[in-house]
């Protein structure tokens, strides 16, 4: 694993309790990284994360409850943290709502989800982030995206996922534009099929699923003071995957 130092700074991952947002934030933690654990109802995952995660190294970590979709909760989630943790240094937008079905089957529910959790969640909880960051003149954001869909994925199973995600890339670039003089960085990661995943094709690409250290290797590369001059890129981290049928 990368040894980023992120000692003295404070993490904030959406989606922490489980899956690749808890891998990641116990990544950041290693890193020195003080912690705050999203969640939206998983309150005992994310309680024993953030045990873990002063158990990896992490100063001190915190649990925070939000709908991310929600900007007030999104700011009462923010304010908690920098009261208890001081404000983001490193943000990490991992949230986002899955829709496996075909396109004609998602009711408009189903596509109001899943574009509110990955593009407005991701949205809201970066503008809030930010003005501490430019106040600093030092952040990190790091979205997640989708492997391929900035090259235009489609499929009729799980569209408006695709489709979300690329708009999630899309934000990433001019997030990254829009803060080049401020000393804040803004990339994506985006993995194909995770270790914890919910479905598996048939094929994994280079005989296995990414691990969330494939991930959280990344991530922690973004993070770096070093890579400061590293921004609006996406690292797909998906074993040379191409979606010749999906």
């Amino acid at each position: 694993m990368l040894r980023t130092d992120l000692s003295g700074r404070t993490a904030l991952v959406t989606g922490s309790a489980s899956g690749v947002g808890r891998g990641i934030a116990l990544a950041l933690a290693e890193g020195g990284a003080s912690v705050a654990v999203h969640y939206h109802s998983s309150e005992a995952e994310a309680q024993a994360t953030a045990e873990e995660a002063e158990e990896r190294g992490a100063p001190a970590a915190t649990t925070v409850r939000a709908d991310v979709t929600d900007e007030a909760a999104v700011d009462a989630a923010f304010d908690a943290v920098e009261e208890e943790l001081g404000s983001v240094d490193v943000l990490v937008n991992n949230v986002g709502d899955f829709a496996p079905d075909h396109w004609a089957a998602q009711d408009v529910a189903d596509w109001r989800r899943v574009y509110e959790t990955n593009l407005v969640g991701t949205m809201l909880c970066a503008r809030r982030a930010l003005p501490a960051m430019r106040e600093r003149e030092w952040g990190r954001i790091v979205n997640v995206g989708y492997a391929s869909a900035e090259k235009g994925l489609v499929s009729p199973k799980n569209f408006p996922y695709f489709a979300a995600k690329a708009g999630v890339l899309m934000f990433t670039r001019m997030l990254a534009a829009d803060t080049q003089d401020d000393g804040v960085t803004v990339n994506a990661v985006s993995p194909y099929v995770v270790e914890t995943s919910d479905e598996f094709p048939e094929d994994a690409p280079r005989g296995r699923w990414a691990t969330v250290d494939d991930l959280a290797q990344v991530v922690r590369f973004f993070c770096d003071d070093a890579s400061g001059y590293v921004s609006g890129e996406n690292v797909e981290v998906d074993g040379g995957w191409l979606p010749e049928d999906v």
